[in-house]
């Protein structure tokens, strides 16, 4: 389990708005220059006194979030990506190839509701070479210019939905997790302005949807099933949603959130 600590959305890549703030984590010029200087405790007073209520103030549907102080205990801080091969790479350690993994990000946007929190999933569109048609959330690989896997992970979802920085509070990460097509993939946790509207990209995204974190944080809703991967059996979750197929590596992230979050 993470520290408890409070809440940051700072990645280390900041751009501002026309106000002059951090359109990620919301510091005025002053104080991202200032940052260094800063002790631990310095840095964790500002983050829990001044940086949190400009963070209320400019995005006020993260007080919305009835998760939030537990993903604040659970998820890995931003500033200390989680590193190791994968939580589940001894599962496929005999399917894999010898050769590096694909280093790769991805968006676990959370949308507070007034009917409770919903979980944003896309599908992607049937003509893809990599997954078409099936359904996971936004991202991609991390590219060299992206200083940080959450700024691969904005970068992607902005490509894919429309979604802008201003648009999502960055809380954390969930534990690495390792495909079978050998990418390695870091799950981010974010919170999604309930107002924002997805512009899916036609060439990538063929629909975009929600689906309550309640239903997708109930194991009863989950079943495992088995497929033939090179001629080797393996165990694969899948969830029971009307109309959507919701199964392999994102069911297994939604799983891993569920894990974190019962460690609270």
């Amino acid at each position: 389990m993470s520290e408890q600590r409070p809440h940051s959305p700072c990645i280390g890549v900041c751009q501002f708005d026309a106000q002059g703030s951090c359109l990620g984590c919301v510091r005025d010029a002053g104080q991202v220059m200032a940052w260094g200087r800063l002790d631990s405790g310095q840095q964790a007073a500002l983050m829990a006194g001044a940086l949190r209520q400009q963070c209320l103030q400019q995005r006020p549907y993260l007080a919305r979030l009835a998760q939030l102080p537990i993903l604040e205990q659970v998820l890995h801080r931003l500033d200390r990506v989680p590193q190791g091969k994968g939580w589940n790479h001894a599962q496929l350690a005999d399917l894999l190839p010898d050769r590096p993994p694909v280093e790769s990000a991805v968006l676990v946007g959370l949308v507070p509701r007034a009917s409770g929190t919903q979980v944003l999933l896309t599908r992607r569109t049937e003509h893809l070479r990599n997954h078409g048609g099936q359904v996971g959330f936004p991202g991609g690989r991390i590219e060299p210019d992206d200083r940080h896997p959450a700024a691969a992970a904005l970068r992607e979802s902005a490509e894919e939905i429309g979604l802008l920085p201003q648009q999502a509070v960055t809380l954390g990460f969930l534990d690495p997790f390792i495909t079978i097509t050998n990418y390695r993939v870091l799950p981010l946790v974010a919170v999604i302005d309930p107002a924002f509207v997805a512009v899916p990209s036609p060439d990538e995204v063929a629909e975009v949807f929600e689906v309550p974190l309640d239903y997708l944080m109930d194991m009863g809703n989950v079943h495992a099933r088995t497929l033939d991967w090179g001629g080797k059996t393996r165990s694969v979750l899948e969830y029971d949603w009307p109309g959507q197929r919701i199964w392999g590596a994102t069911a297994a992230m939604l799983a891993n959130l569920h894990q974190r979050l019962q460690q609270a």
